[in-house]
């Protein structure tokens, strides 16, 4: 049996007991995302959206659980301390809701915040309007899609918001295989919330994870991803935004974990005067690898887009970053920046950075560019002759190159923890934190 064929059979095997299975749409959609992995198989280097980030060795690495484990309620009493935000907890546990782990608290009318597993029966018809489908979705996505076992479901009624931010932990604990999650975040007219996506923990070997975000007329969604994942994980993932007229969309992905990392970050301005900003910030070492692919689509007028994207690639680690603006005809007054900079601090270390603009429409203010360099040794002088030594000189600059991305965080519990985050990866950063 092949690998693909295990797959399937694997699908076959849960189909029945997995959330939702009594809905016949989601039962379709299964059995036409499966069909779709299974025709297209682990995208390749052959695959143009996959040139630098193969997931051909999936078709020979038999997936086991890893050696090590994570303990739920310690690492979620990290977390909350960490933050102390006051803030809206779900947790889940390798890909399963943890009810006695998750603190909701109260939140405001007309605001709903559960598992995707009891949305299901909950709310079926908004939980089905938002789903999605496997058409055109990468092989990985399709997969998510025919083995998705929960997540959350968010939805902000017409004018509602959350005061605090909504904070959703996907721990890897037990050692599963393998875990695949869909989260749905719907928001109404003229709402707000900022939403944080944890994942951390060591739990399943291969790890996907959708994240599908609708924000109608004039919302207002901040989406902050961290993943800080054990060294052996692989994870897999996809952001996909809809923005109505005037609304405005924030994603800042900080990726410091795994050894294999690909997230796909895409929104389309279906209204005009749509606004987003894409943030992101990538560590890697040791033959570890992570890659953003991003696509923004301006398909009406009038609308701003802002993408900035940075790397730390150390050691024998590679990080990708392949971005994409599409300005439609139709889209005149579009303003549009993309920029991508990586810092190699090593010499084994590799960066490849890849903007695109695509502009079919004449009156716009559009502009990329990437770069990939080493620590400015004019800078290290600098620090040097004032009586700083090398290693601390090297320190800051790296941070300092770094803390742009981390600045762009709005909300003051959030940039605090992305800084430690960071710091804590860097040599010597618990040091460099009293300094700072």
């Amino acid at each position: 049996m092949s690998a693909i064929d295990t797959w399937v059979a694997r699908q076959r095997e849960r189909a029945a007991h997995l959330p939702g299975a009594a809905l016949p749409w989601l039962t379709r959609r299964r059995a036409d995302a499966i069909a779709r992995f299974a025709d297209l198989g682990w995208p390749t280097s052959r695959l143009e959206a996959w040139r630098h980030t193969s997931l051909a060795f999936l078709e020979q690495q038999a997936l086991a659980a890893p050696d090590s484990a994570a303990h739920p309620a310690a690492t979620l009493a990290t977390l909350r301390a960490a933050f102390d935000d006051g803030g809206h907890w779900l947790v889940f546990v390798d890909g399963q809701f943890a009810p006695t782990l998750s603190v909701i608290g109260t939140l405001p009318t007309g605001v709903t915040v559960s598992a995707l597993s009891e949305a299901f029966n909950t709310a079926p018809d908004a939980v089905e309007a938002a789903f999605g489908t496997a058409d055109d979705s990468a092989s990985p996505y399709a997969l998510n899609l025919a083995l998705c076992s929960d997540g959350a479901f968010v939805r902000l009624a017409r004018g509602t918001a959350l005061a605090q931010p909504l904070h959703l932990v996907f721990i890897g604990a037990t050692g599963a295989a393998d875990s695949h999650l869909r989260n749905l975040i719907v928001a109404d007219a003229n709402s707000e919330a900022s939403i944080v996506e944890h994942h951390v923990g060591g739990g399943a070997t291969l790890g996907t994870v959708v994240t599908r975000v609708q924000a109608a007329q004039d919302a207002r969604i901040t989406h902050v991803k961290l993943q800080q994942q054990d060294a052996q994980a692989i994870h897999v993932a996809q952001i996909e935004a809809e923005q109505a007229r005037g609304s405005h969309f924030a994603s800042h992905s900080l990726s410091f974990g795994a050894r294999l990392a690909r997230n796909d970050i895409h929104t389309r301005f279906d209204g005009e005067g749509c606004e987003t900003l894409f943030n992101g910030l990538y560590h890697v070492d040791g033959r570890r690898h992570v890659d953003h692919h991003t696509l923004i689509e301006h398909a009406m007028p009038l609308g701003t887009s802002r993408e900035y994207y940075r790397g730390l690639v150390d050691g024998n680690a590679r990080g990708v970053f392949a971005g994409r603006i599409i300005v439609a005809q139709d889209a005149q007054r579009t303003d549009a920046v993309q920029r991508c900079d990586n810092l190699l601090l090593s010499k084994l270390a590799e960066a490849d950075a890849r903007p695109e603009l695509e502009i079919y429409a004449d009156d716009v203010k559009c502009a990329h560019g990437a770069t990939v360099g080493q620590i400015d040794e004019d800078a290290l002088f600098y620090l040097r002759a004032r009586g700083i030594d090398e290693v601390h000189a090297r320190q800051l600059l790296t941070y300092a190159f770094a803390a742009e991305v981390i600045e762009r965080i709005a909300h003051d519990a959030l940039r605090k923890h992305a800084r430690t985050a960071l710091l804590a990866r860097l040599p010597g950063g618990a040091m460099l934190e009293e300094l700072l």
